[in-house]
C-alpha cells in the first residue's frame, strides 16, 4: 500500500511539474506575441497538427467503432463515462459552493450507480435528475481567476490557460479512472473513453468542416464565447445550469 501511495505521489509531482512548466512556457511566449490571440502562431500550428492526427487516426477509430458497434451498446459506453463525468461535474458543485447542483449531481451519480449497472443505464434523467456539466477551470473562474491566453491543447484541442491548469488538477485528483490502479486497464478506458467522445462528435465535426470559414478562428471565437458565458453565470449568480432544463 505504502509503495501504491508513493507511485500516485510521484505520479501527481510530475504532473504538477509539468503544468508549471508549460504554463510557463506558454506565458513567457505570450509576452512577446500579438495581443488578442497571443499565441496564434503556436495554436495555428497545433491545431493544424491536431487537424491531421484527427483524420489519420482518431476520426477513422471512431468511425469504424459507430459502423462496427450497435447504437445500444454505444449508448451504455456513452452513459458509462457520462456517470464518471458526473463525480467530477458534483465534485465542482460543491467547490463552488452551488449546492442545488451539487446534490443533484450526488443523486444522478448515486441512482445511475447502483440501479444503472454502474452507470450503464441513465435512469437518473428519466427521473428529471439532469446532467449539469461542470469543471475545475469553471471552479476557478468562479473565486476570480483570470482566463489568461486562449491555447490549444495537444488532442484536447481549444482551452485558456485557466481552463489547461483546471484540466491538469481535474485529471490528476479527481478524475475516478485515476483510481485504477492497474495501469493497462486504466489506460484501456482512457482511450476507449476518447474514442467514444470522438464518436460523439462526428456528426459535428463533419458540419464544421462544410462551413466556409476559418475553422481555427471558427473553433476559436466559439469556444471562448461559450466559456465566457457559463463564466459570467457562475460568477453574478453562482450557478451553472440551474434553468437549462435536459441538459446533455
Amino acid at each position: 500500500m505504502q509503495q501504491k501511495n508513493a507511485k500516485q505521489g510521484r505520479s501527481r509531482s510530475w504532473v504538477g511539474a509539468l503544468s508549471v512548466g508549460w504554463m510557463s512556457t506558454a506565458m513567457l511566449a505570450g509576452c512577446a506575441s500579438a495581443p488578442g490571440d497571443p499565441l496564434y502562431g503556436y495554436n495555428k500550428s497545433m491545431f493544424s497538427v491536431n487537424k491531421d492526427v484527427d483524420h489519420a487516426v482518431i476520426k477513422p477509430v471512431a468511425t469504424a467503432y459507430v459502423r462496427a458497434v450497435p447504437p445500444l451498446v454505444r449508448q451504455g459506453a456513452r452513459n458509462f463515462f457520462g456517470n464518471l463525468g458526473d463525480v467530477d461535474y458534483t465534485a465542482n458543485d460543491f467547490l463552488q459552493l452551488d449546492i442545488h447542483d451539487g446534490m443533484n449531481g450526488v443523486m444522478r451519480v448515486g441512482v445511475n450507480t447502483l440501479f444503472g449497472l454502474g452507470g450503464v443505464l441513465d435512469l437518473a434523467t428519466d427521473m428529471r435528475l439532469y446532467k449539469r456539466p461542470n469543471d475545475f477551470g469553471l471552479t476557478l473562474a468562479r473565486w476570480g481567476v483570470g482566463r489568461g491566453p486562449y491555447v490549444v491543447l495537444p488532442i484536447f484541442g481549444p482551452s485558456t490557460l485557466r481552463d489547461a491548469f483546471g484540466s491538469v488538477i481535474q485529471s490528476a485528483y479527481a478524475n475516478p479512472m485515476g483510481q485504477v490502479h492497474d495501469i493497462p486497464v486504466r489506460n484501456s478506458l482512457q482511450v476507449f473513453g476518447l474514442v467514444n467522445t470522438r464518436a460523439n462528435l462526428l456528426q459535428t465535426t463533419n458540419l464544421l468542416e462544410q462551413i466556409d470559414l476559418d475553422p481555427y478562428v471558427f473553433t476559436r471565437n466559439a469556444y471562448l464565447q461559450m466559456r465566457a458565458a457559463k463564466v459570467q453565470r457562475i460568477r453574478h449568480e453562482g450557478i451553472l445550469h440551474r434553468d437549462d432544463g435536459a441538459a446533455s
